[in-house]
């Protein structure tokens, strides 16, 4: 068996532990998540189930539909389960706070009438209430991380595409969260720009180290960005499989290993495994 196939893990199961005694920084227990629509109730998830360990890069990896994005509200505190926990340090979310930052995939997060500078310290603020100069700091410090202080006094229209999500990224890094939360933060942009986000991604979490939960629709990206990956059925998203993908990155994407994984997972996804 190849180190990929070595590396991958069945959904796990059985009994489910105290996320305090596990060491678990994230744990869902059996969540069954829901929604209503104007013309009925939608079961988006039922009976999920995994943890996120400090320094994890977890991917939440499916089909549309398979209530990836309705997982990740979910653990920002934004929706609350029908069923099951979702325990943060061994207690239950039960609301948004900042030590959960989300990053969406739409490029409108900006405050249109503020510069970049002031993106990135309003939040500081509000949700840490720190010092202005405190504020400024960090946010110039971040802004230099993601290569924009040139753009520092600039407004949000004068931004590409791939620069807006560089300063809603800094913005939420800037926050110091334990855990980020990115719903396909790079699926609207060209392809050149999205790999270098990738990297850029890696590069700023290796510097900062918080966990990651990130959902994506692409196999590739799942591998490069993730050091675990979940697995979603169809709708509803039930945990398919847990998959170790730690030891992949840049410079592996041509290693037999690394297209082993990748066949493995669209088999899972596509119904021929």
């Amino acid at each position: 068996m190849t180190a990929a196939g070595k590396s991958m893990n069945a959904a796990a199961g059985g009994t489910v532990h105290d996320a305090a005694s596990t060491g678990a920084l994230l744990e869902l227990v059996d969540v069954t998540l829901q929604y209503k629509t104007q013309d009925s109730l939608v079961t988006a998830a039922y009976g999920v189930s995994f943890k996120a360990y400090s320094g994890d890069r977890t991917i939440l990896l499916g089909p549309s539909g398979c209530g990836k994005s309705t997982l990740l509200k979910a653990i920002g505190g934004y929706l609350q389960p029908v069923a099951g926990q979702i325990l943060f340090r061994g207690h239950p979310i039960k609301q948004p706070a900042a030590d959960r930052v989300m990053v969406f995939q739409e490029f409108d997060q900006l405050f249109p009438w503020k510069t970049v500078k002031e993106n990135i310290m309003m939040p500081l603020r509000v949700a840490r209430k720190i010092s202005r100069r405190e504020a400024e700091e960090r946010a110039l410090n971040y802004i230099e991380r993601v290569r924009l202080t040139a753009f520092c006094d600039s407004y949000p229209y004068m931004l590409s595409g791939g620069m807006k999500q560089r300063v809603t990224i800094a913005r939420a890094l800037a926050m110091e969260p334990d855990i980020l939360l990115m719903d396909e933060p790079f699926a609207a942009l060209d392809a050149l720009t999205r790999r270098q986000m990738q990297e850029e991604l890696l590069e700023l979490w290796a510097s900062i180290r918080c966990n990651m939960v990130f959902v994506t629709h692409s196999i590739e990206e799942a591998i490069l960005v993730g050091s675990r990956i979940v697995v979603l059925s169809p709708h509803p998203g039930r945990v398919r499989a847990e998959l170790n993908c730690h030891s992949f990155d840049f410079g592996t994407e041509k290693d037999p290993d690394f297209s082993e994984l990748k066949t493995r997972i669209h088999d899972m996804l596509f119904g021929t495994a």
